[in-house]
């Protein structure tokens, strides 16, 4: 009977889910446009993709991106973990500043710091009124700095998740390996760095594969902070391949382009799976 339960779910799964990605990969070789078609084209469309500046400055973004706003989040999230495993004090005020942006959609944190990046409403205004009449701040009109508004934001939104995540690996270890370090006069910075770390690695993984989701569905943090400019110096794949879906007309490309990243993805989350498989052994 629970398996007769699972039927429609199942069925669900595989036909709108699987299915929805074996007809996009067969959309990428065809011509489509505005409508789908069955004519083949073979490979035309990754052909045209290929040689699209756009779509090499969205793909470059993907990595650019990723690498710091995960390196970031990693970083700045393991740094407040340590600080809490440490007692620091008024640690429920510190968990809550830097929980309460997890609440927020990547909308609403694209917006916000939008409006603070904004020369004529946001900080630079706001300095200016405070008497530094030379003070610049224009990260949103740089096509150079405009990338790294996205990895602020980003990391902002997503670096108390990380930490809240680390905090409980380093909860779980056992207190007698801490025991054995002070008997032995190992410092604090050496046995979170040479012990603790290596132990976390199972919640590490974790953090990465939840971070890498955040860096592929960047779409609504593009669309609310950047737009996906100046021009399209801040443009991702998931925007490029929206806007060719739903402005350009161009199912195909945009077919083409979506097949692209899913292989990317599944070559990255299939890295982190050997280098988790080849840790576990080597321990």
């Amino acid at each position: 009977m629970a398996r007769l339960v699972l039927v429609p779910t199942i069925l669900f799964t595989v036909v709108g889910y699987y299915g929805s990605i074996l007809w996009t990969v067969g959309l990428s070789f065809t011509p489509s446009r505005i409508l789908p078609v069955s004519r083949w084209a073979g490979l035309d469309m990754y052909e045209r993709l290929l040689s699209t500046d756009r779509w090499h400055v969205a793909y470059t973004n993907l990595f650019v991106f990723g690498g710091l706003y995960i390196g970031c989040c990693l970083l700045v999230g393991l740094l407040l973990a340590i600080a809490l495993d440490q007692g620091v004090r008024g640690r429920s005020l510190f968990q809550t500043l830097f929980l309460y942006p997890i609440a927020l959609s990547f909308i609403v944190t694209g917006l916000a710091w939008r409006w603070l990046l904004n020369p004529t409403t946001g900080l630079q205004e706001f300095a200016r009124g405070l008497g530094f009449e030379t003070f610049t701040l224009d990260l949103l009109s740089s096509p150079e700095k405009a990338i790294f508004t996205l990895v602020i934001a980003g990391v902002w939104h997503s670096a108390g998740l990380t930490m809240v995540i680390l905090f409980a690996g380093l909860q779980s270890i056992d207190g007698e390996i801490w025991r054995a370090g002070r008997v032995d006069g190992i410092p604090r910075s050496r046995m979170y760095l040479h012990v603790v770390l290596p132990m976390l690695w199972p919640v590490v993984v974790t953090c990465l594969v939840l971070l890498a989701m955040n860096v592929v569905r960047s779409y609504d943090l593009v669309v609310a902070l950047t737009g996906g400019g100046p021009g399209f110096s801040t443009d991702v794949p998931a925007k490029f391949i929206v806007d060719h879906y739903f402005e350009r007309s161009s199912i195909g490309l945009a077919s083409a382009a979506a097949t692209l990243l899913l292989l990317t993805v599944a070559a990255i989350f299939g890295l982190i799976a050997v280098i988790r498989r080849y840790r576990g052994e080597a321990a």
